[in-house]
């Protein structure tokens, strides 16, 4: 069994393999009308949250920082995919990902700032 991030790794290929493989199954369903177009960007934006998930985990498994260069390929890949589906996805998709992105990065601060406040009680 793999560790860490390793298995973190596997499990965001898998979940981003599954998500990319549903959506382009159902495009013409998701293009059908204004409901599923939006609901289309918001899936293609959750393919935005597992990819940065697996670039992250890479990166730090290599030893590199994490930066904005994840970001945008993460999200470059994730609009692609959704243009797949219909033009507007790209939009909604874009939008979905900056707001999942800011929810992502104050989690992160959340989470870093604990860890801090840990390692300097002791």
């Amino acid at each position: 069994m793999a560790s860490g991030a390793g298995s973190s790794m596997l499990y965001s290929f898998l979940l981003f393999t599954v998500i990319l493989s549903l959506q382009e199954m159902y495009r013409f369903k998701l293009a059908s009308t204004e409901l599923f177009t939006i609901l289309g960007g918001f899936i293609s934006s959750l393919l935005f949250l597992v990819l940065l998930t697996l670039i992250g985990n890479f990166q730090e498994t290599c030893g590199m920082k994490t930066g904005w260069g994840a970001v945008i390929l993460a999200e470059a890949v994730a609009l692609i995919a959704a243009g797949t589906v219909h033009r507007v996805c790209i939009t909604t998709c874009f939008l979905f990902s900056a707001g999942l992105l800011y929810e992502v990065n104050k989690l992160s601060g959340v989470i870093l700032s604990k860890s801090d406040s840990k390692t300097r009680r002791y």
